[in-house]
């Protein structure tokens, strides 16, 4: 199932979300058409490498900015074309609405918060890796999770193939929200134990979803109580 657009109409112009749209092309741009030596290398350099975090250490190639501040530079990182396509898809579709709800600034707090605590769980979850960990996608299931708890009624044109079965369907955003992290759990744990997975962070998924789940739970309850007191004075 691939969302397409919601039929859940926005009182603001999101544009931290735009920008964020924007920031993750050019940097896509970037690390693939003016780095010497194409991006792979730089992935070691600026993405989030597990093994660095648990041992305390910046193992060869060095990072260009400190170890802890590459859970942020491997936020606006994408392997390929679809990794970028899918992750800024799923953005457009639910970041609108979200930052509607919590505003400019705190919409670019809670998107790099989920973002870091996706990356937490999934340096717990393969604490000896070597290998780079990047994209957007924990910050974005963490949108994704707020979308969730925010509109779970929503109707979103949805794509959907099973076989020879291809038809664009409205679908509450429960189901396809729902359907998703089941998905990334089921595939998260069937993968606990193995030498080398599919190369997805699954738990980077499971971890911003939740995370964005419950902190748009405590957000949006305090700028309600807020408004409550203010009101009063």
């Amino acid at each position: 199932m691939i969302p397409l657009k919601d039929e859940n109409p926005s009182s603001t112009i999101p544009f931290i979300n735009i920008a964020l749209v924007l920031a993750n092309i050019y940097v896509f741009i970037y690390q693939n058409f003016f780095v010497p030596g194409g991006s792979s290398p730089l992935f070691f350099r600026l993405g989030t490498v597990p093994y660095e975090f648990t041992h305390f250490v910046d193992i060869p190639p060095r990072s260009l900015v400190p170890v802890p501040l590459t859970i942020f530079t491997a936020m606006f990182m994408h392997g390929g074309w679809i990794h970028l396509i899918s992750n800024m898809l799923f953005l457009w579709v639910f970041g609108n609405n979200v930052e509607d709800v919590l505003g400019h600034i705190k919409y670019l707090f809670f998107y790099m918060v989920c973002g870091v605590l996706a990356s937490f769980l999934h340096i717990f979850t393969n604490i000896n890796s070597q290998v780079p960990s990047i994209g957007a996608s924990g910050a974005i299931a963490g949108v994704m999770g707020a979308y969730l708890f925010l509109f779970p009624k929503a109707r979103i044109k949805t794509l959907v193939i099973f076989i020879i079965f291809i038809k664009i369907l409205r679908l509450p955003a429960i189901i396809i929200l729902g359907y998703w992290i089941l998905i990334q759990i089921l595939n998260g744990f069937a993968e606990i134990g193995l030498p080398k997975g599919a190369g997805i962070a699954w738990f980077a998924h499971i971890g911003g979803f939740f995370s964005g789940f419950f902190l748009i739970m405590i957000m949006k309850k305090r700028r309600r109580n807020y408004r409550r007191n203010r009101g009063r004075k």
